[in-house]
């Protein structure tokens, strides 16, 4: 019998968020790539809540960005709100948050994929990887058609023998109704692949027409749009919103819940998958916290065109009856109708210390992994590890050094090194308080930190390279004008500062020194500086950041030249922390299971103690002392024969 057999430079196996980064960052630099996907209706699929970013998340999509991926883009012209998060708060904790028309979301993304050069979309179940001698050599689908490749990108999310659940219904699905990828796992696991099986989970969605929305809190978007992409025109953006609204839990409903955990799959035993702790369902926010009287549940369109409200906060996977019971005691759902069940869903994911930091597999050479086959969670999360494990295939393919982020340069590097040198026994969530240098890595400046290495791998454009130097340029410049420029205690000053509750001059002062109060800002300065340029309004937001936090800027940069120390004290992948003497038998059982390719990595395994890390950097020092005296006895010996 006889198969179609195809070849390409790059296989990607999934076309959600992952797997449409992946494609589309492989396929930009100039390889023949092939995306393949189980229907060609769920590519960027919005299974769960319908918006993008959020706290944390929002920084990894203008990450993504800078870097030269997709989602920034794509949610700008298709979101139906957008609300600045924490504005209360500092900037490094700002995070931008849109609400976006999911139809439209995922229609625009596979448009871009169809218009995009090199790359091909196929409908089809990939059933196997193929490989020769370690190395990965194609993959081969369900109807025996093998498609020869140099790499491999696995993103296939949530749909690996996927098992939807509610109260005693169990579906062997994906999210959504689709079809389950069922035989891929087993291929895995022939190559020596540690499979885990994790679970999430999605609250009902109802009927607008259903909703009493007087008895809820209307939640508007912001006046003025930030748009997510730093190639998005601000004014191209500006629109009509569309309203979300927020209700709450009470007692009655915790009641009722309280009152059929026996029903419940996610207590019964009957979902043995691994649940996010940091998005729980509503019955583990009852079980978990008693004390609490209310949960917020979060009533959120799900498009323009369609009459299905989403209701945030309340997952579950409690019987349909019990649902409607419950979703009834909120205020303004009282007559709702459901028109799709909530459910939990399970699916075979992997154990993410396999990976290399690039996202390679440290056992089969050519094979990249991205997204909630990783073991995370959230469209975010999997758009840039997506991107990175595509873009590490292309450097692989191209013979190009691989391209890896740390923790003091972006978010998507907390996220990677969290990944694949710590324990994650539970779908990983990316949150602020993760990364040690937050003040740095703020979502405002991501052009400014990243859009270089995005035009050094390929993927921003030489006309955006140059207005990224003429942004720093004029950044740089007006800093040093108002560090520069002094200002008396006139008449027309003191007015100025008493009007806007500031303590008056006795001496002069510079105008940044005025920026770094904190009732003022550098916009409001604008009345008493007569010489101020016309700025773009993102250079202005990064002169006033930069002056009113560069102590702290200072010393946070400090921390990171320390902590860059230890990341540039290299490990050999190879070798056996056996022959270390002074190494505690857990430590040595934990470097020889992750390989770490530094001291920083080393430092970051849970189970090496900063006295093993202390032992390791005396025997790097003791190898360097002894490698430099075997090159002096060397020379020497070279010296005599001369």
């Amino acid at each position: 019998m006889q198969y179609l057999e195809e070849s390409y430079d790059v296989v990607v196996v999934g076309a959600g968020h992952a797997g449409c980064e992946a494609s589309l960052a492989c396929a930009r630099l100039g390889l023949e790539t092939i995306v393949f996907t189980v229907s060609v209706d769920s590519i960027a699929l919005m299974p769960c809540n319908p918006n993008i970013g959020g706290s944390s998340k929002g920084h990894l999509v203008r990450e993504l960005d800078a870097l030269g991926g997709e989602m920034g883009k794509n949610i700008d012209k298709t979101f139906i709100q957008s609300k600045m998060l924490n504005q209360s708060k500092g900037p490094a904790v700002h995070s931008l948050r849109a609400q976006a028309d999911k139809q439209d979301y995922s229609r625009e993304m596979r448009r871009t994929l169809e218009r995009t050069e090199h790359l091909t979309i196929r409908q089809a179940e990939v059933t196997e990887i193929i490989t020769e001698d370690g190395a990965i050599a194609g993959v081969k689908t369900y109807s025996g058609a093998i498609y020869r490749c140099k790499a491999v990108v696995l993103a296939t999310g949530t749909y690996l023998k996927a098992r939807c659940i509610y109260g005693d219904v169990s579906e062997y699905t994906g999210p959504n109704g689709l079809k389950a990828a069922n035989y891929l796992t087993e291929s895995l696991k022939a190559h020596g692949i540690e499979m885990l099986r994790f679970k999430t989970g999605t609250p009902a969605r109802v009927d607008k027409k259903s909703v009493d929305f007087s008895k809820m809190e209307e939640q508007l978007g912001d006046e003025r749009v930030v748009p997510f992409s730093f190639s998005t025109d601000p004014e191209t953006i500006q629109k009509e919103q569309i309203s979300c609204w927020l209700t709450y839990t009470n007692e009655k409903t915790h009641g009722i819940i309280r009152e059929n955990l026996d029903r419940s799959p996610l207590y019964s035993g009957a979902i043995e998958g691994t649940g996010p702790r940091y998005c729980p369902s509503i019955e583990d926010k009852v079980v978990k916290f008693p004390d609490k009287d209310r949960h917020q549940v979060f009533v959120e369109p799900e498009g323009i065109y369609t009459n299905e409200m989403y209701l945030g906060g309340m997952s579950s996977s409690l019987p349909e009856d019990v649902q409607y019971a419950m979703y009834r005691t909120v205020p303004g759902l009282e007559n709702v109708k459901i028109v799709r069940n909530a459910y939990a869903i399970e699916y075979d994911c992997i154990n993410s210390r396999q990976l290399k930091p690039t996202l390679e597999f440290k056992g089969v050479d050519g094979l990249f992994s991205g997204g909630q086959f990783n073991g995370s969670s959230g469209y975010e999360e999997a758009a840039v590890q997506g991107f990175m494990a595509g873009v590490n295939a292309a450097m692989k393919v191209l013979h190009r050094e691989p391209k890896i982020l740390d923790r003091s340069q972006a978010y998507i590097g907390v996220l990677i090194d969290d990944l694949v040198t710590k324990e994650n026994h539970e779908p990983y969530r990316m949150m602020t308080s993760r990364a040690e240098y937050r003040l740095l890595l703020r979502q405002d400046n991501a052009d400014l930190r990243l859009m270089k290495i995005g035009h050094d791998i390929g993927l921003i454009s030489e006309e955006q390279h140059e207005n990224l130097l003429k942004k720093e340029q004029s950044i740089e410049t007006e800093m040093k004008r108002l560090e520069s420029t002094n200002v008396g205690a006139s008449r027309e000053i003191q007015e100025f500062l008493e009007a806007n509750g500031s303590t008056p001059l006795k001496t002069g002062t510079t105008l940044a020194e005025l920026v770094r109060r904190p009732e003022l800002n550098y916009l409001m300065l604008t009345k008493i500086d007569k010489n101020r340029p016309e700025l773009p309004w993102d250079v202005a937001q990064q002169v006033d950041i930069n002056i009113k936090y560069d102590g702290y800027i200072r010393r946070q940069k400090q921390q990171v030249s320390q902590y860059k120390k230890l990341e540039n004290k290299k490990l050999d992948v190879t070798f056996d922390y056996e022959t270390v003497k002074g190494l505690r038998r857990e430590a040595i059982q934990k470097l020889n299971l992750y390989k770490p390719m530094s001291i920083g990595q080393a430092s970051r395994i849970s189970g090496v103690s900063p006295a093993d890390i202390s032992v390791l950097l005396v025997y790097l020092e003791q190898l360097r002392y002894q490698k430099s005296q075997e090159k002096k006895e060397d020379e020497g010996s070279h010296d005599g024969e001369l």
